[in-house]
């Protein structure tokens, strides 16, 4: 009699629309032993205000300009920027193996916060609410002009940050890239074939089948994608209506916006209790020349992109096969789902203080 197939004793693959491609799954990887790289645990004893550090109020920059003695959200140019709005043409290319094409922009970073110990899952929901209001204010300012606005978060020095005030990024730039392209392409795809948009279908489904949920409200889902890459990756998605851009999102939207985010970061940082590393960032319909066009297929959702696989120390790395061939995950979606959905919603520092 043959071996009935079991999703976390099985390796398999599964099919991620949103990207056109696979990712294997072999969760009976997770018994292997450790030998590997251990990760420092983040720094906890972070000052609250460090006159040195140029993303506090009163601070001194790069560019010698000083910040204002700001007490929410705080916008500026980055001084480095990676793209820049007066960049000249490049030349056509004499090959189609040499192209080369227009790359105009601006950079500008967003401090969510005055206090540097600070991070999105200890703010109140009304700070979080700030730093929403904020995004979708830069959206509309930058996308008047730009075809794409990225906004990120790069949250700990795993995942590159140099600087542990609460801060993301925003990049506009007068080019679809190549996420936001290939999105594009595959949800216009699925709305021809099916009819409706396929992150609306999507999180229907999701909501019904409650498998990888992990938190949800009346507005928002959050759930670990079917076909997630990262250990403990999510999708965060409106559940019911149909938003294309973070600017279209209503007042109570907001609201359940900002309580889900902070749910959700919380149960993050409560699964081996430190500040959780990640790189987040919102997609939705491009901007610019495309306000005007129709982007019907778009649904608006941000992914989240933890690196941590184990524990605080231990951390999933896209090497070899990954790089080589095709991504591949040790647990299933399913799995890391419930671990995160079983996790409390007090935040474990908050839980210390009221116990010491």
């Amino acid at each position: 009699m043959a071996e009935k197939f079991q999703p976390s004793e099985h390796q398999h693959l599964r099919y991620n629309p949103l990207r056109d491609d696979w990712v294997l799954v072999s969760a009976h990887r997770m018994r292997r032993p450790w030998q590997g790289q251990v990760e420092k645990p983040p720094q906890e004893d972070i000052p609250r205000c460090d006159p040195g550090n140029p993303l506090c109020p009163g601070a001194k920059r790069a560019n010698g300009q000083v910040n204002p003695h700001y007490e929410s959200t705080f916008v500026f140019d980055n001084n480095f920027p990676a793209l820049q709005p007066d960049a000249p043409e490049p030349d056509a290319g004499d090959h189609p193996l040499f192209r080369a094409a227009s790359a105009r922009g601006v950079c500008k970073v967003m401090c969510f916060h005055p206090w540097s110990d600070m991070t999105l899952p200890l703010m109140s929901l009304a700070e979080i609410r700030s730093v929403i209001d904020k995004w979708s204010e830069i959206a509309v300012e930058l996308g008047a002009s730009y075809s794409w606005v990225q906004i990120f978060e790069n949250k700990g020095a795993m995942m590159g940050c140099s600087n542990p005030h609460p801060h993301c990024q925003v990049w506009a730039s007068n080019f679809l890239p190549n996420e936001a392209s290939l999105e594009d392409r595959t949800q216009q795809k699925h709305l021809c074939e099916r009819g409706i948009p396929m992150l609306l279908e999507y999180a229907q489904l999701e909501a019904e089948r409650k498998e990888r949920i992990v938190v949800e409200n009346s507005d928002w889902v959050v759930v670990v994608p079917y076909w997630a890459v990262w250990p403990f990756q999510t999708l965060l998605l409106p559940r019911q209506r149909h938003i294309r851009r973070l600017q279209d999102l209503q007042d109570g939207e907001r609201d359940s916006l900002a309580s889900i985010m902070k749910r959700l970061l919380t149960k993050y940082d409560n699964l081996f209790q430190i500040s959780f590393p990640y790189s987040m960032g919102w997609h939705g319909a491009p901007t610019g020349t495309y306000l005007d066009a129709d982007c019907s297929h778009w649904q608006l959702h941000a992914h989240y992109y933890p690196p941590l696989l184990r524990s605080a120390t231990v951390r999933k790395f896209m090497v070899g096969y990954e790089m080589l061939a095709q991504a591949q995950r040790d647990l299933t979606p399913e799995q890391a789902a419930e671990r995160l959905r079983n996790l409390p919603e007090e935040h474990y520092q908050l839980k210390h203080r009221e116990t010491s």
